[in-house]
């Protein structure tokens, strides 16, 4: 395997450039001004010389070379403030623009991208990566082009001030280098290796504080603190290993650059003595060694920095390299706001994280323009799975999904999901207000339409109650708030949108009765006059829709009137059984006892 080189190891770090380049002129200003503040860095020596060797060896006037010497420093102080400030700017303004372009990448995603990637891990490369990448624009990048200014400088002005003590130097530089090139391959894969085992802690410590009444209920804090320790012991020795490298580079450089230029200048003082170069030489070609060698030295620790933004630049580059599975058409069309309604032709579907599970297997169903189709059947039978598919989450494996005539991949998936509402069993709250809530399924609304869809959702009442009524703080992920009240939050949020399709999963899965006789009779209302699909195991909220679609195994089994579906499908007769107590029963026995009626209890259990 070949091994790369010291430029190679940096390569990530051109992918910073696209965010760099719309700032280029302020790069330019840094540049120059860095150009200026090393230069002014360099002539101090020189300053110093002359001040040495004619100021006080000659006895000449000395206001002169310290009013010069002053000079040399005023514009030193005023282009390394100008450098600073302008590549801290770039450095927070390239470290934004990146953090909203992994964010706004990832967030557009398909679900099926998220099977596989924890959310604590994007968020670490958010924060952790990016840092990392704030400093070396804003900070290490600067250092490093300033020091090999420095560094470069000062061997050419050790040159010219004393040819044969600069060859002395030149030799030790590759004693210096060699534990570069060791120390630094070592500390970018213990880098990498650091911020993986913190994008670990973080990804642990989200899912168990967004499960933590699950955590607290099973009585396992214990456990999980004990387990977030080892992973942050974890992390601790990796980094305490990058750390070490570091610190072990570090004195090396430092050890080798001041021992050579200790030897060097004994050599120097050697030379004076015999007449063969001024003290202000000397003091000139010692103020250099000592510029040089803080230059060397920092370029090493520099270099440190360097490696490790560019693991954290490859991860964060990876992340925006991603494509989602679901892609928007080249050209996409337009929706009708009418035609035949929802149409699925032989739809089959696996999710890609079981692909030998089959969620839909040759799925066919019309749902005409303004009807309500209830879907019914066990657990896992592919009744959300149907959901995700009509939003475009994933692309079916077979098969044409379309909407009045245009299939959903021909669309804009922002489009899509404009035209459609949906309200889900694990409801979504977010850390905002009540009023900020329901206002998310149409920023636009009005305060007076976000009531009026509270109050059609039953939702009035209970919002009015708190503290701060609709400006309420629910607390995150609505902590605050019963589970049949954020679920008429989210009623409320899908009745403000006003979709002609409108999606309920388990809509009223969470309400006690009297509150779902309340919600039952606002959806009922809702979903007048546009097309809608219930998802429901508790059969008495769909008896009344126009058709109902049972499904088992990810095939639609059977589809008609809750009456008809009685005396014609064993599966929901099972399924009406236990709901429906004994006249559910009675109800299921004469389908047994019918000819050629299948027993149920055959079915295949829930």
């Amino acid at each position: 395997m070949n091994t790369p080189t010291l430029l190679q190891r940096l390569t990530p770090l051109s992918g910073l450039l696209p965010f760099m380049r719309p700032y280029r002129g302020r790069f330019v200003l840094a540049a120059i001004a860095l150009l200026v503040a090393a230069g002014a860095t360099l002539l101090l020596p020189v300053a110093f010389r002359y001040l040495i060797d004619h100021a006080f060896a000659r006895r000449e006037a000395v206001d002169g070379y310290f009013l010069a010497l002053f000079a040399v420093a005023a514009v030193l102080a005023l282009f390394t403030a100008l450098r600073f400030y302008l590549v801290s700017w770039l450095g927070e303004r390239v470290t934004a623009d990146m953090r909203s372009a992994v964010y706004r990448h990832v967030i557009s995603m398909s679900p099926e991208y998220f099977e596989t990637l924890q959310t604590g891990e994007v968020l670490s490369r958010l924060t952790t990566d990016t840092t990392l990448v704030q400093t070396v624009v804003g900070t290490s990048l600067s250092m490093g082009l300033r020091n090999v200014l420095l560094m470069l400088g000062g061997l050419v002005m050790l040159a010219v001030t004393s040819p044969s003590l600069t060859g002395y130097i030149l030799v030790t530089l590759a004693v210096v280098v060699l534990p570069i090139l060791i120390y630094g391959r070592r500390v970018r894969a213990l880098s990498r290796a650091s911020q993986d085992r913190i994008a670990d802690s973080s990804a642990l410590a989200g899912e168990m504080l967004n499960a933590v009444q699950t955590v607290q209920a099973f009585a396992q804090e214990v456990r999980e603190v004990g387990r977030f320790t080892a992973s942050v012991e974890t992390s601790f020795g990796t980094a305490l290993a990058r750390i070490r490298a570091r610190s072990q580079l570090t004195a090396i450089v430092i050890l080798l650059v001041f021992g050579a230029i200790v030897f060097v200048l004994w050599l120097g003082a050697h030379a004076v003595l015999a007449g063969q170069m001024s003290s202000g030489q000397l003091a000139q070609f010692i103020l250099y060694a000592v510029v040089t060698a803080g230059a060397i030295g920092a370029v090493a620790e520099v270099w440190g920095d360097l490696q490790r933004a560019a693991g954290a630049t490859e991860r964060l580059l990876a992340l925006l390299a991603q494509r989602s599975p679901v892609t928007p058409p080249v050209n996409p069309q337009a929706l009708p706001t009418s035609g035949e309604g929802i149409r699925l032709q032989q739809v089959r579907f696996a999710y890609p994280s079981r692909p030998g599970m089959p969620s839909l297997q040759d799925v066919s169903l019309w749902v005409q323009p303004g009807e309500q189709v209830a879907l019914v059947g066990p657990s896992g039978a592919g009744k959300s799975t149907l959901f995700q598919l009509l939003l475009r989450f994933y692309d079916p494996q077979a098969g044409r999904i379309s909407i009045n005539g245009v299939a959903v991949d021909q669309l804009a998936p922002a489009e899509l999901r404009r035209h459609v509402g949906i309200v889900l069993q694990d409801t979504v709250i977010f850390a905002a207000s009540a009023l900020e809530n329901i206002r998310y399924g149409r920023p636009e609304a009005s305060d007076e339409e976000v009531i009026a869809a509270a109050h059609a959702a039953a939702a009035h009442d209970f919002i009015d109650k708190l503290p701060d009524g609709y400006h309420s703080f629910l607390g995150e992920r609505g902590v605050r708030l019963s589970g049949g009240q954020r679920q008429r939050i989210a009623i409320a949020r899908a009745i403000l949108k006003n979709p002609p399709i409108l999606l309920l999963d388990e809509a009223t899965s969470a309400l006690d009765a009297e509150s779902e006789q309340l919600v039952q009779a606002a959806l009922e209302r809702a979903a007048a006059n546009r097309t809608t699909l219930v998802i429901a195991h508790r059969l008495a909220t769909v008896k009344q829709a126009d058709r109902i679609v049972v499904l088992d195994g990810g095939r639609i089994v059977a589809e008609g009137r809750h009456e008809a579906l009685l005396a014609s499908s064993p599966l929901y007769t099972r399924l009406a059984a236990l709901q429906f107590g004994a006249a559910g029963a009675h109800a299921a026995n004469l389908v047994a006892a019918a000819p050629g009626g299948d027993n149920p209890a055959s079915s295949e259990q829930e």
